[in-house]
């Protein structure tokens, strides 16, 4: 499928495997959902000038309108050196994508009763039940108890004072360093249990609820589903999320038959060249991460913030469900009031983040404050990778962006083709 899907084409589907079939979302003309042909044309040209200026080496972009796909593209290669074009179906490690779909399984148990949100995590972690809080002191640094509990609240908001080793404090980097915490990215002998009692060790970056600090807060949490459900993060996500909404490329391993469609990670240096990254684990600065993570080394790690892979297909359908206010094709997830509690606006001016934040995804501000062109409530994430969704309910729209691109490329790369996207909206 490219950008539509002629009536001739869909009658030919039928002779299809029922699950290739089962993985999209309806589809439509674009026209038919309000989007202008002409102006996707420019999408595709602006997607294939990053290809050609080295910015990328190949991307995945779907648009879906009205609970319709009307845009699905792949641009450029999947694997330069080995001569592979990119794939609409290239299974891609979706990084930080992972948090909402995590965020969801904790709401799931949130609707069973099991807890508030405002309870303490370490009821049922009890590794969390007496934080301290670092004071920085010049090159050194002492402790303080926190005033209060981590909260699942905090947790799902990102608003405890857990850290990733990458960011906030360099001191509090260098203490997750020496303590063995990984960051979900790596190849890795520790399992997600063994990760929160290290993580749980350390002492946060502020008190509980001060302000945002973007941490491993979801890993956290991930593995507060493990202990509220009796079963591993993984199965929980497959037989209560990936299962019911045929999720079929979606998951903490890539299995053997599918090893092909993963994309090669690429090092990009601002469009003057790019670089293959090669297997096994780099460390740069306070930042370690490898390519080969959902299929290489031990595999016993189930980053519930970090550790997924997905196809722009199956990620659609994550998206749509919550757009959905919880349901898609007759299978209801999450209550619609339960949506929206996520998708409402958690940190309510605290310092942290330019968007609001909900449980688990962003919250778009007016466009007269963020600057940007998604509409206000305008829900979605991004992923260490250059991964980018979003879910705009007045407009009835999703996006979904997937690239392999290391650093982090959000300015010149995922912002410009969203704004492009934008504007193929003609009514």
């Amino acid at each position: 499928m490219r950008r539509c899907r002629p009536p001739l084409l869909a009658l030919a589907l039928t002779a299809l495997p029922a699950a290739t079939v089962a993985q999209g979302l309806p589809t439509a003309m674009p026209a038919e959902v309000g989007l202008s042909p002409e102006r996707l044309a420019r999408l595709d040209a602006f997607a294939s000038r990053l290809v050609e200026e080295g910015e990328i080496a190949g991307a995945v972009v779907l648009l879906a309108r009205r609970g319709r796909v009307a845009h699905v593209e792949a641009y450029g290669s999947a694997d330069r050196e080995g001569g592979t074009s990119m794939r609409e179906d290239a299974i891609f490690r979706i990084c930080s994508m992972s948090k909402p779909i995590t965020s969801v399984a904790a709401m799931m148990l949130y609707e069973e009763g099991h807890f508030l949100l405002d309870d303490p995590a370490g009821r049922f972690l009890p590794e969390l039940s007496s934080p301290l809080v670092i004071v920085p002191a010049g090159d050194s640094y002492g402790t303080v108890p926190a005033t209060g509990p981590i909260t699942i609240r905090h947790l799902l908001t990102h608003t405890s004072g857990i850290s990733y080793r990458f960011f906030g404090l360099p001191i509090v980097a260098d203490i997750y360093a020496a303590a063995g915490v990984t960051d979900g990215l790596s190849e890795t002998e520790l399992d997600l249990a063994e990760n929160v009692r290290r993580i749980a060790a350390q002492p946060l970056l502020h008190e509980p609820g001060e302000r945002m600090s973007y941490g491993l807060n979801t890993d956290v949490l991930g593995r507060l589903v493990e202990v509220v459900s009796g079963m591993s993060l993984g199965e929980f996500l497959e037989q209560r999320i990936f299962g019911p909404l045929r999720m079929v490329d979606t998951g903490f391993r890539v299995p053997e038959p599918k090893l092909g469609r993963i994309p090669t990670i690429y090092r990009s240096d601002r469009g003057e060249r790019l670089e293959r990254l090669p297997e096994g684990n780099h460390e740069e600065g306070h930042v370690v991460f490898a390519a080969g993570y959902p299929y290489r080394g031990p595999r016993t790690y189930e980053s519930g913030g970090g550790g997924l892979v997905s196809t722009a297909s199956d990620y659609a359908r994550f998206a749509q469900m919550l757009l959905n206010r919880g349901e898609l094709d007759g299978v209801r997830l999450l209550s619609r009031k339960t949506v929206e509690l996520m998708t409402a606006d958690h940190l309510m001016g605290r310092e942290g983040s330019d968007d609001g934040f909900g449980l688990g995804l962003s919250v778009a501000r007016p466009p007269g404050e963020s600057g940007g062109i998604v509409s206000a409530g305008t829900w979605g994430w991004s992923g260490f990778y250059t991964t980018n969704f979003w879910i705009d309910p007045e407009e009835e729209m999703i996006g979904v962006i997937l690239t392999q691109t290391y650093p982090f490329n959000g300015g010149r790369v995922l912002d410009r083709l969203r704004a492009v996207a934008y504007t193929a909206i003609a009514d």
